[in-house]
């Protein structure tokens, strides 16, 4: 026997029962809207980020337009500091350090002239950002933070999103030997001069980015090149970044 022969469809029971169906999906929905309108407008914003602030200033390696179009940034700033994550700036992320402005770290990605087969070091992962980028272009990331607190929460979210990169908490002047030589190194805080164990493990052929200069006042932005076992190095431009902290004292 059917249900419908037993209960009448305009029963008074089955018009509550769509009722409560109807009243559970709205609220679910209401609950979930917020969520699609927040993840469509970042995603509206990184694509004005990428057009605005990065191709227009000359950024034309297509694979580095892709990954800063693909990572949320805002995922990689206080909670804070969410609502400023796509401006064009560099923005706090907590004990003393920051994020770099987005065409920086657009800058320096494009610079090394990352490609897919490639192994980098990172010097001062930070919230994980500028991994994060690379991550999405190359074969593996090997970040090293020396701020231990900052270091675990970059590992966390660096680790939950992908699979291809390590995070160490250390002193960054050392580098990574094991995992060396790197096709590329990027170093995100200024050292007054190169670290000699950096140029060691880049490998001949490779390129380092690193700004070079003293503490709170305007570095140089330095591209290191080795060929041949000969070492290279140019001025590409002026810029300020946190300094780059070591327990050497070489």
């Amino acid at each position: 026997m059917s249900f419908e022969a037993i209960v009448p469809y305009n029963h008074p029971m089955l018009n509550s029962m769509y009722t409560t169906i109807l009243q559970r999906f709205f609220a679910i929905l209401l609950l979930l809207l917020p969520l699609l309108l927040s993840g469509q407008n970042h995603q509206r914003q990184r694509a004005e980020m990428v057009e605005s602030q990065i191709r227009s200033r000359g950024i034309r390696h297509q694979a580095t337009l892709e990954a800063m179009n693909r990572v949320p940034r805002h995922l990689y700033v206080p909670s804070n500091q969410q609502r400023f994550a796509y401006d064009d700036r560099p923005l706090p992320i907590g004990w003393g350090q920051t994020i770099s402005q987005p065409y920086i770290v657009a800058f320096m990605t494009e610079v090394i002239q990352p490609r897919s087969d490639f192994r980098v070091l990172e010097i001062g992962t930070g919230s994980g950002y500028q991994a994060a980028v690379l991550a999405e272009i190359v074969a593996h990331v090997y970040t090293i933070e020396i701020v231990e607190p900052l270091g675990l929460q970059a590992r966390q979210l660096l680790e939950r999103h992908y699979s291809n990169v390590s995070v160490k908490i250390a002193d960054g002047y050392y580098g990574w030997e094991e995992h060396g030589p790197f096709d590329a190194i990027v170093v995100t805080a200024a050292a007054e001069y190169i670290p000699p164990p950096l140029i060691e493990q880049l490998k001949d052929g490779g390129r380092m980015i690193i700004p070079v200069g003293s503490p709170f006042r305007v570095q140089q932005l330095m591209l290191i090149e080795k060929k041949d076992g000969r070492i290279t190095s140019r001025s590409l431009m002026p810029v300020r970044f946190v300094p780059f902290t070591s327990s050497s004292s070489n």
